[in-house]
């Protein structure tokens, strides 16, 4: 009977499929940070101004090129041309620059991470519906504003025929585009949808689900976890992680908020091995002196060596 049983116990450990693999990935300098952690960087994160690879500073090919293999490319709502509300992108303000980010992933033709618009329910990003204090902005703001425009960047960043692309659009009730546009399908592009777990202000109309702009424009489920002050909010990550049970998931951010604490790093890593839908880590950020680096907390960077390493 033992011996029927350990046969059973080995049958069901070389069944059971293995761990999937995570992409580890860091904002700022990926070389210091290997030399700091030993992790070789899969996904390289740099977040940019509205116009940003278009009209200033490097160019698109340039700025992907400097973060491969695997780029993450965030971005918000103001540039050096002002800012542009989530209601004015819904409405087509601001295609040229999506055309122009259209065409370089498209160029760029390898597999890349986009990011519009993290935490979106956070009171400190302009395109928020709320002020810090719970009040409304008003429609240009509005949530339903914001999942409107960000199915607009969707739908544009992914492209295809103009035909198609106004299809898509006209389901939405938004304006058409001028022109055929590049195809970028997934999985080679991959738009991350990246709320905080929790509103703030924690009010009802900030929750991450008012802001889901639905599934249909929505590749990966993102969210922002860090240890402030000796608490992380995973509680809100595993509700994020249940509510959208189709989508892979991701932390685009994550890091320590000033603090050397190995168990959130522990902790972390278990998370990540418990959700097997997780498919991208990345550390918030490997910049000198700043709160985050973990230069300064030698026994989170021992924690992160020992557990975060083996799940890439």
């Amino acid at each position: 009977m033992r011996a029927t049983l350990a046969v059973a116990a080995l049958a069901l450990v070389l069944a059971a499929p293995a761990a999937a693999r995570v992409n580890l990935g860091i904002l700022g300098g990926a070389d210091r940070f290997q030399q700091l952690t030993g992790q070789e960087s899969a996904v390289r994160h740099v977040i940019v101004g509205w116009g940003q690879g278009q009209t200033y500073g490097s160019n698109f090919q340039s700025l992907l090129g400097s973060l491969a293999p695997i780029p993450m490319l965030g971005f918000g709502t103001v540039g050096w041309g002002g800012q542009l509300t989530p209601l004015q992108i819904a409405h087509g303000r601001g295609d040229a620059y999506l055309f122009a980010m259209n065409n370089a992933i498209s160029v760029w033709g390898k597999f890349i991470y986009v990011r519009p618009m993290g935490e979106m329910n956070g009171h400190w990003n302009l395109y928020c519906a709320f002020t810090a204090d719970g009040r409304s902005k008003g429609p240009q703001y509005a949530t339903s504003a914001f999942r409107k425009a960000f199915a607009r960047i969707y739908v544009i960043v992914h492209g295809g025929p103009a035909t198609e692309v106004n299809a898509k659009l006209r389901r939405l009730g938004l304006p058409p585009v001028s022109g055929d546009l590049l195809p970028n399908p997934p999985p080679t592009l991959k738009v991350v949808w990246n709320p905080q777990g929790y509103g703030s202000p924690d009010v009802p109309g900030n929750s991450a689900q008012a802001y889901y702009p639905g599934d249909a424009y929505v590749d990966v489920v993102g969210d922002d976890l860090y240890d402030i002050r000796g608490k992380a909010e995973f509680a809100a990550a595993d509700a994020l992680y249940r509510a959208h049970p189709s989508k892979p998931f991701a932390f685009p951010e994550w890091g320590l908020w000033g603090l050397d604490d190995p168990a959130f790093v522990r902790k972390m890593a278990q998370w990540v091995r418990a959700h097997q839908r997780t498919e991208l880590l990345a550390y918030f950020n490997s910049r000198p002196g700043s709160r985050f680096d973990l230069a300064s907390k030698p026994k989170s960077l021992a924690a992160y060596r020992a557990a975060i390493l083996p799940l890439g």
